[in-house]
């Protein structure tokens, strides 16, 4: 069975390059990134962990912690991580799962028949701290994922899991955002102090709550 937005991710344990780990262990009480890439030693995915190595503040800002995962060897993954920090001018020091017995990949449904049955395709899933699935983003082979858009999705699943807003189309962290339609006009005044713009009766804005 497929995995859903608020299922419960699977656990597991597995041999990276950074030692063995259990996965809900290695979370502890933060948000995670677990995300698939076609191969070791390909150009898209050598772009892809070196943007996310480069963007390693930005992830700890958010209380993130990142894993990706192929179906390569441990060996492989310690070889090509060297040929990522001399090409793309990083340092790629979060685990790499040496998934080569296909079960995470199993577990998290990467492998996708009619597009590769032996290799894993882009996908990445957003874990919350309750260790549910907030988030599925699956690219093909051809296609580098946008990690700018994962950090904006990210911002916006922190927000919204502590406030009653949700956030808008294009929206990026510091804008507008909307109040939920759960909440009455005449209680969002009370809750949110800054201000509500009411469009039409369903769609109210007001200013992201915890900017100052």
């Amino acid at each position: 069975m497929s995995l859903r937005l608020g299922d419960a991710a699977p656990n597991f344990k597995a041999v990276t390059t950074e030692g063995e780990i259990d996965f809900y262990e290695y979370l502890g009480n933060s948000w995670g990134i677990l995300f698939s890439h076609p191969a070791d030693y390909t150009p898209v995915c050598t772009t892809e962990l070196g943007k996310t190595a480069k963007l390693k503040q930005e992830f700890e800002k958010r209380n993130v912690k990142v894993l990706a995962v192929s179906v390569d060897p441990l060996d492989k993954h310690l070889g090509w991580r060297n040929d990522i920090n001399e090409t793309q001018q990083c340092t790629v020091d979060f685990p790499i799962i040496a998934d080569d017995k296909r079960e995470v990949a199993d577990l998290y449904g990467m492998i996708h028949p009619n597009s590769s049955e032996n290799f894993t395709v882009r996908s990445l899933f957003v874990i919350g701290p309750d260790k549910k699935v907030k988030l599925m983003i699956t690219y093909p082979a051809s296609t580098g994922r946008n990690f700018f858009e994962v950090l904006r999705v990210i911002d916006s699943l922190q927000l919204t899991a502590n406030y009653s807003v949700a956030t808008p189309a294009d929206w990026k962290a510091g804008e507008d955002v909307i109040v939920v339609p759960a909440v009455s006009t005449e209680d969002a005044i009370k809750k949110f102090p800054k201000g509500v713009k009411v469009v039409k009766p369903y769609l109210r804005y007001t200013p992201q709550p915890n900017v100052d």
